[in-house]
């Protein structure tokens, strides 16, 4: 049981991190965080849902998700954060709240308040290890985050477009002196990560649930991007897949409760004993 609990926990933590890469991305490139993070995962699943009910094969319904989400976040941030541009912090978190508030309601009201079965594409066959029989779920999920972190990673430090997004995230105003458009850097980086929450979505429901609420699983992310360090993307996977097994085992090993509790009371032990997170970096200023 306890090779189970640990392997569904990283199953449950790839997805905490997929979206905590999205926090990251934006975060890195803009430093904004984008709370809004989970409903767009939210989103995105109900696109491949009703592409599915349409009679669309699976692999094209994934795609229309991706595409769909791409354009919900070139228009985000064209629409509602591009105005924003100078205005506090503190301001830009709020619009960021009441926009995921927004995409819940308009997403409750266009697929109903029900809470739906859906496999996401994926059929769960168990896979036994020895004695142990394993979710090939689970195995899936893990295994296509390794992969989209790859490809990412390779993204990010291989191709022209993605050494823009880190130059821009690292100096805005020396990546706009050396010719790089920052603002459609940004509009790209919005893309990435809405389409990267719908990943997440999609892979989230064969083992929860599909409802306009699934959103609030998102928030679980929040903490798993402070602890891995809210710059790093790396960070983001190891806390999402640290909070993940932790919840796995709270579960089983602490009483009810502390389970839906877990990820917070790890992310107040973190910000006491390194606030930076695993891979962060602490920066000090001169005053």
């Amino acid at each position: 049981m306890l090779l189970q609990q640990i392997v569904n926990g990283c199953a449950m933590g790839c997805i905490y991190g997929l979206v905590a890469l999205g926090f990251v991305l934006i975060y890195k490139a803009t430093e904004i965080i984008n709370f809004a993070q989970g409903d767009l995962m939210m989103v995105g699943a109900f696109v491949v849902f009703t592409c599915l009910n349409l009679n669309i094969p699976f692999i094209p319904a994934f795609l229309i998700s991706l595409l769909f989400m791409a354009f919900m976040g070139i228009v985000i941030d064209r629409l509602v954060l591009r105005p924003l541009v100078g205005e506090p912090a503190f301001a830009i978190v709020m619009v960021t709240i009441g926009l995921g508030i927004f995409i819940r309601s308009i997403s409750g009201m266009v697929w109903g308040y029900d809470t739906f079965q859906f496999s996401g594409g994926l059929a769960d066959v168990p896979v036994r290890i020895g004695s142990v029989a394993l979710s090939s779920v689970n195995l899936w999920i893990m295994g296509v985050t390794v992969l989209l972190v790859v490809g990412l990673y390779l993204f990010f430090g291989r191709t022209k477009m993605g050494i823009s997004m880190e130059a821009a995230s690292q100096n805005q105003l020396a990546a706009y002196l050396m010719g790089i458009g920052v603002k459609g850097v940004f509009s790209k980086i919005w893309a990435i990560s809405a389409m990267v929450a719908a990943v997440a979505g999609i892979f989230l429901t064969p083992i929860q649930f599909l409802n306009y609420n699934m959103g609030f699983v998102g928030l679980k992310a929040f903490p798993a991007a402070v602890l891995g360090g809210f710059g790093s993307v790396p960070g983001a996977m190891v806390g999402g897949i640290i909070i993940g097994i932790s919840e796995a085992l709270a579960g089983i090993y602490l009483p009810d409760g502390f389970k839906d509790v877990f990820a917070w009371i790890i992310l107040i032990v973190v910000l006491m004993i390194r606030p930076e997170g695993i891979f962060g970096i602490q920066e000090r200023k001169r005053v």
